[in-house]
């Protein structure tokens, strides 16, 4: 068996805390190809490793002091070799940062020092060969993925090396730039990697024993959630559950790699399992909860509307002629509704007004502002009777008012809108029926 092992910014914050990532590597010998984030937080109050770059580099470029905030990141990195009792000197490697920083060589090039330093440490403490991320994940001229060619040299590099460390979060440019994923992108890092060596398993570690059911801000000790597919994951990623940046998904997923999710600080937790599909029932009929708020909605009627072909185009069309995207688009005989980003839609709501009245020509427009979009997602949904009538009973019986409900073909997730300040209510409604009802 052949794991790819990926450990967040909180395991890996110090010397304390990579002495736990060593026993977990250490304690399985199929766990052969590492990946790991910038140091995190060490304590409330502290600040990311990759926050302190992206500051110093602004210090730089701006033709500010800057020298005396790299010395403190320095000192942070000599913490943890010093705590690991390691001979290791990064003292080249932070000249080099210095004098990349003095040629402004660039935002991304500064955020990706924290795992490209990381990852040094890593290998070293390890005894595990050091990859250059730069030199085997490639990103395109418009800055997207370059998947087929990171496939072809980060195969054949990792194929000289039986054990390596590649840091996450960054690649490079065709001309050689060093260019990052979006925050978070070390998940997608490890997704990659695991793709490229054909990994019967990629282990993402954090501080959280995997998924949670809902939101533990909002419901005290949630259940977690044992296995969950890659599109229920994507479902409830888009509408807010952060556990692993959603992108991750796409790489392993063409291979058919499960993803396990695992707590550093528990290694013995089972966590959470990512899979394309299973047999497994789920303990409950949904999966998640997860939602929004900060969404409008424009209701636009006309009579005998879904007699007149082409009109949701017109509509359609107004918005992205504004660069507004849309979220849901339930629609009746006479209506049809627009969910948006409240904050994308406002500056412009007089432009898409007048241009739905001018294409479309409906009988009204109304607005309607503040809401917040729930999703209900899980596999179980399909062969269980009455799920929409149990959600809308629970929120009934909360008094909150459903401003809207969507269901997929897929009958995967339902979407329910209600006021933003309804939001935390009902989705506590829905976790009572669902869950607390059922113990």
């Amino acid at each position: 068996m052949k794991k790819v092992v990926k450990f967040g910014g909180s395991s890996l914050a110090s010397a304390e805390q990579f002495h736990k990532v060593g026993e977990i590597i250490r304690a399985q010998e199929d766990r052969k190809y590492v990946v790991p984030s910038a140091p995190g937080k060490r304590f409330s109050g502290d600040t990311k490793v990759t926050d302190m770059l992206y500051e110093c580099y602004h210090l730089a470029e701006e033709g500010e002091e800057f020298k005396g905030l790299l010395k403190n990141i320095k000192a942070r990195y000599e913490e943890i070799i010093s705590g690991l009792n390691l001979s290791l000197s990064l003292d080249s490697e932070f000249k080099v940062i210095e004098e990349n920083f003095l040629k402004h060589i660039g935002e991304n090039y500064a955020a990706s020092r924290g795992e490209y330093l990381n990852g040094i440490i890593m290998a070293d403490y390890l005894g595990y060969a050091f990859v250059d991320a730069a030199k085997v994940i490639f990103f395109k001229e418009d800055g997207t993925w370059d998947e087929e060619r990171t496939k072809k040299v980060l195969s054949e590099e990792l194929s000289k090396h039986d054990k390596a460390v590649i840091p996450g979060f960054y690649g490079s440019l065709p001309n050689g730039t060093v260019k990052t994923f979006s925050r978070g992108g070390s998940d997608i890092t490890g997704s990659i990697v695991a793709q490229a060596v054909h990994a019967d398993v990629y282990e993402n570690w954090t501080d959280v024993s995997g998924f949670l059911l809902v939101d533990p801000r909002i419901i005290k000790n949630p259940v977690g959630i044992e296995t969950i597919t890659y599109r229920e994951l994507r479902e409830l990623s888009y509408m807010g559950a952060t556990v692993l940046h959603e992108d991750a998904i796409f790489p392993v997923r063409k291979e058919g790699i499960p993803i396990n999710i695992r707590n550093t600080n528990a290694p013995g937790d089972n966590g959470t399992w990512i899979v394309e599909s299973t047999c497994q029932k789920s303990k409950y009929t949904i999966t998640g909860i997860a939602g929004k708020k900060g969404f409008c909605s424009i209701n636009i009627e006309k009579d005998m509307m879904n007699s007149e072909i082409g009109f949701g185009r017109k509509v359609l069309n107004v918005f992205e002629d504004n660069g507004i995207s849309f979220e849901h688009v339930p629609s009746g005989i006479d209506t049809l509704t627009v969910f948006v980003h409240q904050d994308h839609f406002m500056d412009k709501e007089q432009q898409v007004v007048t241009g739905i009245h001018r294409l479309a020509k409906p009988d009204t427009i109304d607005i309607e502002a503040d809401l917040a979009l729930i999703a209900v997602v899980g596999r179980g949904m399909k062969s269980t009777r009455g799920t929409a009538g149990r959600i809308f009973s629970a929120l009934a019986h909360a008094k909150v008012n459903v401003k809207m409900i969507d269901q997929g073909s897929s009958e995967l997730n339902i979407i329910i809108g209600v006021k933003n300040e309804d939001f935390e209510t009902a989705i506590e409604a829905i976790y009572n029926i669902f869950v607390l009802a059922k113990v």
